[in-house]
């Protein structure tokens, strides 16, 4: 079986993490300490604030912006579902904008569209490992003198015209799960140059606590833990190698689905570096099988194959019976014909090979 997501951990990973157990120091510590300056270097950016997960890492960021009840936040509607829940677990209301065609993140053109006096941030999110389009959106956003918080949690190692994912906006979000392009095997980062915001970000994941058992608001408990930043060391030593092997993988899938009707592979915008978090195709007519068909045939073939998200974010139960709505046809139209496949560093030549092959097959009709 080709795995579609493995994450990679070898013995710099097993070292780091005795070398805490052997501290006795398992908590937030000083390794947590050293991973957030390294971190926040290898960006550029002032602070880091490591968290538990990426979604506490949007819940603080948007906590740290004052986000709250009365307020609403503009996303796009394909995305992981904390993207939305964040919002609402701060008391305020997504809104969505549709997305580009091509990329399939927020479409710049349209967000001027859904701001309103209530609009109290705009958050992009980089998906798959690409860079939304960051210059108009940011442009829209501060004629209204509103911050933009990126969610990068799918973007490690992606660049945007020549900055990296994460020194963007006014803040940004990183996912470390298991399946991303660094691992801590949970675990989240918050980044910005703001000392306002990076106060209160570091308050709100540690019980609004500045010394200890003095508490100056309601926090919450999502601090990293030692182990978890060890690991994150090691894997961000690592993290710009394995977004080559990636990129090379995604170059030779492409080469070798050019010219299947009825399949889109992945794009890559102008000026930008895409990190392949995730290798999106998408089906189209004339193709001959259908999506779900698809997964199952590649599946059953060794080969792992899943669907993309299977609906904007407006028709999840959880968001209708909170009648959130919206309406975003691009959105609509595509996400039915998405699917992925294994992009990740453990795929070498041959599972390339295996790969285009087995869908060549299934793009045969005779």
């Amino acid at each position: 079986m080709i795995p579609i997501a493995r994450p990679i951990l070898g013995e710099d990973e097993v070292a780091a993490v005795r070398e805490v157990l052997a501290s006795g120091m398992l908590a937030q510590g000083p390794k947590v300490e050293a991973f957030e300056k390294a971190f926040a270097k290898d960006l550029g950016r002032k602070h880091a604030i490591a968290v538990t997960n990426g979604t506490a890492a949007l819940h603080v960021a948007l906590l740290a912006h004052g986000i709250g009840p009365g307020q609403e936040v503009v996303i796009p509607p394909l995305t992981f579902f904390a993207t939305a829940s964040t919002v609402l677990l701060c008391g305020a209301k997504p809104v969505f904008v549709d997305i580009d065609r091509s990329s399939y993140n927020m479409d710049p053109t349209k967000l001027a569209s859904v701001i309103t006096r209530k609009t109290a941030a705009v958050m992009p999110v980089h998906l798959y490992g690409q860079t939304a389009e960051m210059d108009p959106i940011l442009a829209a956003a501060r004629d209204r003198g509103i911050p933009v918080i990126e969610d990068a949690a799918q973007a490690a190692g992606a660049e945007y015209h020549g900055k990296k994912a994460g020194n963007l906006g006014d803040t940004a979000c990183f996912s470390f799960y298991a399946t991303k392009n660094m691992t801590t095997g949970e675990g989240g980062m918050i980044v910005t140059d703001d000392d306002r915001i990076a106060e209160k970000a570091r308050l709100f994941r540690h019980h609004g606590q500045p010394a200890k058992y003095e508490h100056i608001l309601v926090g919450f408990n999502y601090r990293m833990t030692d182990i978890m930043a060890a690991i994150g060391l090691a894997q961000l030593a690592k993290l710009d190698g394995w977004v080559k092997q990636r990129r090379a993988n995604a170059r030779a899938l492409s080469k070798g689905l050019d010219g299947i009707e009825g399949l889109v592979p992945p794009s890559e915008g102008n000026w930008m570096v895409h990190s392949y978090y995730q290798y999106i195709v998408r089906r189209e007519e004339p193709f001959p099988r259908s999506r779900e068909e698809i997964v199952q045939d590649l599946t059953e073939d060794g080969i792992g194959c899943r669907p993309s998200y299977p609906m904007p974010l407006y028709k999840q139960k959880a968001l209708r019976d909170l009648k959130i709505r919206g309406r975003c046809p691009v959105a609509d139209e595509v996400i039915p014909g998405l699917f992925e496949l294994p992009v990740h560093p453990g795929v070498g030549p041959a599972e390339v090979e295996r790969i285009v092959a087995a869908v060549e097959e299934l793009a045969r009709t005779d």
